[in-house]
């Protein structure tokens, strides 16, 4: 019997007992669920990386922004909140759209 100690989506539980299989789950405490989704996140990240395809890294990535929703709401924010953050942010300093790679600095 596999064992897997991680968080994971809503509905897997659901999925696993459809395929006639049983799982044993538990419900996190918040300070011990924060901490699984930061751990869930550098998951992502690793498979992202290791992605070998677009459409592989695009999965990945919609892993990611699901973990980012879940997160800013631990925070205290809403994803609407979040997003303005960004896009002040971009108007500000910039996005990452024209590829700069800053070398270094003279003083």
């Amino acid at each position: 019997m596999p064992v897997y100690n991680k968080l994971v989506r809503d509905r897997i539980p659901e999925i696993i007992n459809n395929d006639g299989k049983n799982c044993t789950t538990k419900i996190l405490d918040d300070e011990t669920y924060v901490k699984e989704l930061k751990k869930k996140v550098h998951e992502e990240l690793k498979e992202y990386e290791e992605a070998s395809s677009d459409e592989e890294a695009v999965e990945e990535l919609a892993d990611i922004l699901e973990l980012i929703y879940a997160l800013v709401k631990t925070h205290g924010a809403s994803v609407d909140e979040l997003e303005e953050i960004r896009k002040d942010k971009a108007e500000k300093r910039g996005g990452f759209n024209d590829k700069i790679f800053l070398i270094e600095v003279e003083d």
